[in-house]
């Protein structure tokens, strides 16, 4: 016990922070059953009631007022650097009177003794007056608990105070509450970085039930509930499981941090499984591990807590209208789908996905009543194996693919319910499942159930302004449904080891002959799976100029039908991985594949001379329309090849000669080495930052320098073509983009022009790269750099493909490397997903063609890299 006679308040500092400190090892190391956390935030909370007692006995108050532990300190469990929150509870007006100083003084010496005091000074009338107006204020109120002080000041506060609130404002206040509380968290407890407190599926859903079932009498524990009828004994017991976890989880966040944080961030991720005993191969393993079993916890919470919130609903107001019928077994309840028996499922397991099929068909109904809900839940050991080889499910699934209208609902509520994981079996293992790889920002079903949502939204009219050319294709699809399958199985298989393209296509097979799809469209499903990384690693990392790129890839591709399925699926999947990782230069290079690859399986194989004076007479058509001199293209056409024709649209090519012409020197006059560089720059016609042409006497660091200038001034490169005209200088053309496009995109341009001709003007060597913040998903989770060098046929060109995490001034870097080496550059397409890149790069020679000099090059990239 702390002493309490006369107090140095240094000397209690001392006492309680080594007792603190003592009970945060004994959950930063304990190996005993989650609920244990209990009562050890119990003796957190006691400790600071002792050390509360002994600043008010020696302040001397006595009980002339009251001091009442409110908000989460008002449970009695206090968790490690959680604020102590106290109510200052003083008589009425016209009774004794206390200083204003002395308790100032009393809330100072709080602090001073390590107390993280949060503190507020009302009389009963303030009290009572500030929680009618202020919900927030209502809360931490009704948690309200005697410390010492003023016994019967407290008891009539409670009194009052219980008799004041409304249940029904209440609930309704709470429940709106966690409705923006869940929006701001994307409504899924799945984020990579929940909040543990105040994420769906948090602590804050349980402490939202509690706070709702005292303020409306039905008890302030959770056996209380059960007594009440508002939960069975089973769900208690789930509740209590799960919470005990999530407490452990968020105290131990708190130790590990040292200080107050909510937030699995990924800093804190695998320092926090270490101390649940999860030490794997990597920090990934161990992070993974512990994060599966959050998500677990938080799901069930998930789905209790809207058990409760239904019945407690119904408890506070009841239904006047009847439900009606919608089958034999089936109810339609205030818009809630309701089953006509409790045991139903247990009886009839086969209406466990006709459940789902009628909330698809039924118009008008948004959910499933709470009774549903646990009878779904209670049904659980139902579905086994049986049920997911049983024939009328086989069909009831099929039935629900091929329904018109709500397909990605029905399919994420399957998931909440824990429905599509125990009759997918596959998809059980990925639930919850993290993915490491600096793109992805969803758990693995999350993203799956995204990337079913976008293939979705190519078949309904409403969404065809977001993908014009995604819903003119999809319109002339017969069978949407193949396209569903092909996207809840295209990533069923990660985390297993192995690629899961091969084991995912495996699954869906086994799938397909389950439920009797016919072998042609089960052909085509298992191609997309196994296939469906094929195209976005072909427009991103490949020349598409490349006639034989183009052709072998429609060799594996093999038919216009499955080309475009393809194409759907991968667009939908991109755009499935994160918000920050799709954008139009990607669209750009997946439409000019789609398109080019269409051609070639039409019987039109790329003609490189047919498709130059193709190209060339659409640019002259655009040039006309800006009345340019007659011929006045021929000087600079005549200085490039066709590899430059080639991989220019038309546009391009018009804009260039536009800008150029005048500036080209007559063949066979001598290099000007000291006239300026020419730069122009436009809005990038796919929609997306800018397009920038650079025009001047080639050089061999000329390509590291224009990185430089970019990297220096925020801008992010997508695509770079790189030229060398006949006579010797550089035609280089970049997509860039940056953060936000300003409002006068003319400065911004203007900017551009100047500066980056001022940087190729000025001599001198090449500046360092900028030394920017990498993120904190980098730095907890970096990915191990790769390069690849490899030659073409003739050895004369090299690919060089580097995967490596993103960081501030890295493709500089690398540019830097080629620079030394004097290699030339003829194309880059910088890919980045996320926090990861994935560059490519054609790069010649002479110092590829000996293996010392390419083992230098390789392990100088990989120093850069990894600088």
């Amino acid at each position: 016990m702390i002493e309490v006679a006369k107090v140095d308040v240094a000397t209690l500092r001392e006492a309680y922070r080594a007792r603190k400190l003592a009970l945060f090892d004994t959950l930063r190391f304990a190996r005993a059953p989650t609920r244990s956390v209990h009562a050890v935030l119990r003796q957190i909370s006691a400790l600071a009631d002792e050390t509360l007692i002994a600043l008010w006995t020696d302040a001397g108050f006595g009980n002339s007022l009251t001091l009442a532990a409110v908000g989460g300190f008002g449970r009695g469990e206090l968790f490690p650097y959680s604020d102590v929150d106290v109510l200052l509870l003083l008589p009425d007006a016209n009774a004794v009177q206390v200083e204003p100083a002395r308790i100032e003084a009393f809330i100072g010496n709080c602090w001073d003794a390590g107390l993280e005091i949060g503190s507020s000074v009302r009389t009963l009338v303030e009290c009572l007056d500030e929680a009618a107006r202020d919900v927030t204020v209502q809360t931490s109120l009704l948690e309200a608990r005697l410390v010492t002080g003023d016994k019967k000041l407290f008891t009539n506060f409670r009194k009052q105070f219980f008799s004041a609130i409304d249940a029904k404002a209440f609930f309704a206040a709470k429940s709106q509450e966690m409705r923006h509380r869940h929006h701001k968290f994307d409504d899924t407890p799945y984020a990579l970085e929940p909040n543990c407190k105040e994420s769906p599926g948090g602590l804050r859903d349980l402490q939202s039930i509690l706070w709702i079932t005292k303020a409306a009498g039905f008890g302030n524990r959770w056996e209380d509930l059960s007594k009440n009828g508002l939960a069975t004994p089973f769900e208690i017991r789930q509740i209590k499981r799960n919470e005990a976890l999530l407490s452990l989880v968020r105290a131990r966040l708190h130790v590990t941090a040292n200080r107050r944080e909510d937030r699995l961030v990924f800093d804190l991720q695998t320092a926090v499984a270490a101390t649940f005993g999860y030490v794997g191969e990597s920090q990934r393993k161990a992070s993974e591990a512990l994060m599966r079993r959050y998500y677990w916890a938080a799901k069930a919470v998930t789905q209790l807590s809207q058990i409760l919130m239904l019945n407690i609903a119904e408890r506070l107001q009841p239904l006047a209208e009847q439900p009606t019928r919608i089958n034999d077994r089936f109810l339609e309840k205030a818009g809630m789908i309701e089953v006509a028996s409790d045991d139903l499922y247990l009886k009839d397991p086969h209406a466990i996905l006709e459940t789902f099929l009628l909330y698809q068909k039924t118009i008008g109904v948004k959910g499933l009543s709470a009774r549903t809900l646990r009878a779904l839940y209670n049904a659980r050991q139902v579905m086994d194996s049986k049920f997911r080889n049983d024939r009328v499910n086989h069909i009831t699934f099929m039935r629900m693919l091929l329904e018109p209208r709500g397909i990605t609902h029905a399919f994420r509520l399957m998931n909440q319910t824990s429905v599509l994981g125990r009759y997918l079996r596959p998809f059980r293992g990925i639930v919850g499942q993290m993915q490491h790889d600096l793109f992805h920002v969803y758990t693995v079903d999350q993203h799956i159930l995204m990337v079913l949502r976008n293939v979705r939204r190519f078949f309904i009219a409403e969404h065809a302004h977001e993908y014009p050319f995604c819903s003119q294709l999809a319109a002339g699809w017969d069978k949407p449904w193949i396209m569903y399958v092909a996207a809840l199985f295209h990533d069923i298989a990660k985390g297993r080891g192995g690629d899961h393209s091969t084991l995912g296509a495996r699954d869906v097979q086994r799938f397909c002959r389950q439920h009797d799809i016919p072998r042609e469209d089960a052909k085509l499903i298992e191609f997309l799976v196994s296939e469906h990384l094929t195209m976005s690693t072909v427009a991103q990392k490949q020349d598409l100029s490349d006639p034989e790129i183009i052709g072998a890839f429609a060799k594996r591709v093999g038919s216009e039908r499955y080309l475009t399925a393809l194409y759907l699926l991968t667009i939908a999947d991109i755009r499935g991985t994160s918000p920050r990782v799709w954008n139009a230069w990607k669209g750009k290079l997946l439409e000019d594949l789609y398109r080019a690859t269409s051609r070639a399986l039409g019987g039109h194989m790329p003609d490189p001379d047919a498709e130059v004076e193709s190209r060339k007479r659409e640019a002259l058509i655009e040039l006309a329309l800006h009345a340019m001199p007659f011929e006045s293209h021929k000087a600079l056409w005549e200085t490039l090849d066709v590899g430059y024709f080639m991989r220019h649209d038309a546009s391009e090519i018009a804009w260039h000669t536009k800008q150029l012409s005048r500036h080209v020197r007559l063949k066979g006059a001598p290099i000007d080495f000291k006239a300026p560089p020419i730069v122009r720059a436009r809005l990038s016609p796919v929609g997306e930052g800018l397009q920038v042409v650079v025009y001047t006497p080639d050089q061999q660091d000329l390509f590291a320098r224009i990185c430089g200038y970019f990297d220096q001034s925020s801008f992010s490169i997508l695509d770079a073509k790189v030229h060398t005209t006949s006579t010797g200088y550089a035609l280089d053309t970049f997509q860039v983009v940056m953060a936000f496009i300003p409002e006068h995109y003319r400065d911004l341009i203007s900017m551009v022009e100047t500066g980056l001709a001022g940087t190729l003007a000025a001599a001198g060597p090449l500046p360092a790269p900028s030394k920017g913040r990498v993120s904190r998903r980098v730095r907890s989770f970096p990915i191990q750099p790769r390069i690849n060098l490899t030659p073409d046929d003739k050895a004369q060109r090299w690919l060089l493909n580097i995967s490596a995490s993103d960081r501030p001034g890295l493709l500089y870097s690398v540019a830097r490397v080629l620079a030394r080496h004097q290699l030339n550059m003829q194309f880059a397409k910088v890919t980045t997903l996320g926090e990861r890149v994935e560059d490519t790069f054609l790069i010649s020679g002479p110092d590829l063609q000996g293996q010392r000099a390419q083992l230098a090059i390789e392990t100088e990239l990989f120093d850069a890299l990894a600088s």
